[in-house]
């Protein structure tokens, strides 16, 4: 079994909900969920005029491999009613792939680890707190040495 790690977040309707919903189709999409972090309350970023997004980071167990588990998050997105209108814009839901095992992969329609997850505090706090151990494969730090080493001064919450 392969085990990865989903960033979910939404600005969005009822933002609470749309991130449950989208947990419980995860799981029955991609695998178990295992672990699942707080949900966190930040701001916008990249266009910044815009709701405040919630965000979480789920552990997943999954037989599927990267390609199919991107495959599953597209699927629940649009079933959720996510329109791809603008680039980090509002949207419903969003479910990124951070981490798959310890794999690093670089595709024109797929790049694992996730190649902005190092920057952003929205990512690392919730990742932060249900992993603080676990390396990241390209940069051989835990997320909380890359926690320590972050510069994003972008208000990130527990909710």
């Amino acid at each position: 079994m392969n085990q990865t790690y989903l960033l979910i977040g939404g600005n969005l309707g009822n933002r609470q909900e749309n991130l449950g919903h989208a947990a419980k189709m995860i799981a029955a999409k991609v695998g178990t969920v295992l672990l699942a972090s707080s949900l966190y309350e930040t701001e916008a970023w990249g266009v910044t005029d815009q709701p405040s997004f919630l965000n979480q980071v789920l552990l997943v167990e999954t037989a599927l491999d990267p390609k199919q588990v991107l495959e599953a998050i597209l699927s629940i997105e649009k079933e959720m009613g996510r329109r791809r209108m603008q680039k980090f814009g509002p949207r419903t839901i969003d479910i990124d792939i951070l981490f798959f095992n310890e794999l690093i992969m670089h595709e024109d329609s797929l790049t694992i680890p996730h190649p902005q997850l190092h920057l952003r505090r929205f990512t690392l706090a919730p990742l932060n707190e249900i992993s603080p151990q676990f390396i990241h494969p390209v940069f051989n730090k835990s997320i909380s040495q890359l926690m320590e080493q972050l510069a994003d001064p972008l208000i990130v919450k527990k909710f």
